[in-house]
């Protein structure tokens, strides 16, 4: 699920080839991902819910706009990557954030230590075999890619995946000490709106300059911020991966989103139409080896002893912190209450994001990029039909928790 919507929200960043400045389309991104950020919360648990969490951790806010800042600079860079070396090459570099990811998990939370030698192998190697297949796919479709400058690309792209990889820490600290995926989320875009706001303002050397620059770019808006919206949903199905099987597992599961870039790129956007017969043959074989990559890891679940030092983890942090024990115990395993009502609050925020995203769809223009609709319209049909059946499975299991 996480991969299908994280792979969709790249496609609006080829706007970035139109000439748009790409700090500017990751400044219209996060505006798209700070409404869906709070609305998504408040439609699901209800803002009481959020603030019931942050009374028990609160210091996990802080963690949580840390991680947003982290976010808003990877996401930055990674626009400048697919401007200068195309979308195909710099995914999987900055794709090295499952690496990262599961070092840090490995330091910092326990993962897979104490694990069986088997589910250990299982795990690293198949995270091996998603980088190489990965490179696979690149390298099949490197030569429909637009180039400006290749060093700074491939730099930004690897720069991106050590930050998000590291953005992780706070993920996996919000959830070892009990907070709910949606409530951490609510707070991490607090960093992201002012790290990319200090951006935009340094580049376009002022407020005028930057009003002027989206008033300029005003029939993109629209795109921009859906995919920031996109890219949210995406997310917080990758954090309720983070909780529950881990960043070393459910990050290089959600980096599958690789795929569903490739489906966009090549079916909607048409990347591959004269491609090889030899180069769509990599790229078959690269998606074939990521799949069974991704299934290996995915049966290689956590056993008792690894989940013993899951367990220490989130003892060290409840004693750092001063957080309840109990509070942390239940909030681990999913067991809290979410019967709370919505409030007029609640539905106050949902009805404002909506109106935003329809306002920006009215004075919306179609991209000037070369589309095939078809394809468009199954991809993502696709895609939603993915999050209905990902939405009843974690409600019928956790409620959201």
């Amino acid at each position: 699920m996480a991969g299908a919507w994280l792979g969709a929200a790249e496609a609006p960043t080829k706007l970035v080839t139109t000439g748009l400045s790409p700090t500017l389309v990751s400044l219209c991104m996060v505006f798209g991902v700070f409404v869906a950020r709070w609305s998504a919360p408040a439609l699901v648990r209800g803002v009481r819910a959020v603030g019931d969490d942050v009374r028990q951790a609160p210091h996990l806010v802080v963690w949580a706009v840390l991680g947003g800042c982290l976010w808003a600079v990877a996401n930055t860079l990674t626009v400048y990557a697919i401007r200068d070396v195309g979308l195909s090459i710099a995914f999987p570099l900055w794709n090295t954030n499952s690496v990262i990811g599961m070092l840090w998990g490995v330091l910092f939370f326990g993962e897979l230590r104490g694990a069986r030698r088997g589910r250990q192998v299982t795990v690293v190697a198949s995270i091996i075999v998603l980088f190489v297949a990965a490179l696979l796919i690149a390298d099949a479709s490197a030569t429909q890619a637009p180039r400006r400058d290749v060093v700074r690309g491939i730099a930004a792209a690897l720069a991106a995946g050590v930050l998000w990889g590291t953005m992780y820490i706070p993920y996996r600290k919000a959830y070892v000490t009990g907070m709910n995926p949606l409530s951490f989320l609510t707070f991490f875009t607090v960093g992201e709106v002012v790290t990319m706001t200090v951006l935009a303002l340094g580049e376009s050397g002022g407020l005028g300059s930057l009003v002027h620059s989206l008033s300029a770019a005003r029939g993109a808006l629209f795109w921009l911020a859906l995919g920031g919206f996109v890219w949210v949903v995406g997310d917080i199905a990758q954090q309720y991966a983070v909780k529950y099987v881990g960043i070393s597992r459910g990050i290089p599961l959600s980096n599958t989103n690789q795929l569903w870039g490739l489906l966009w790129g090549g079916l909607v956007f048409g990347e591959l139409d004269r491609a090889s017969v030899a180069a769509r043959l990599m790229v078959v074989g690269g998606s074939v080896l990521m799949v069974l990559a991704a299934g290996a890891i995915a049966s290689a679940a956590a056993d008792e002893r690894e989940q013993e030092r899951w367990d220490e983890a989130t003892a060290r942090e409840v004693d750092r912190y001063g957080v309840d024990a109990a509070f942390a115990r239940t909030r681990a395993f999913g067991e809290e209450s979410n019967g709370q009502r919505r409030s007029w609050v609640d539905w106050g925020i949902v009805t404002l994001a909506t109106a935003t995203f329809v306002g920006l769809a009215i004075v919306a223009r179609w991209p000037p990029l070369a589309i095939h609709v078809g394809w468009l319209a199954v991809v993502s049909a696709a895609s939603v039909a993915i999050l209905v059946a990902w939405g009843l499975v974690l409600w019928r299991t956790t409620r959201f928790a």
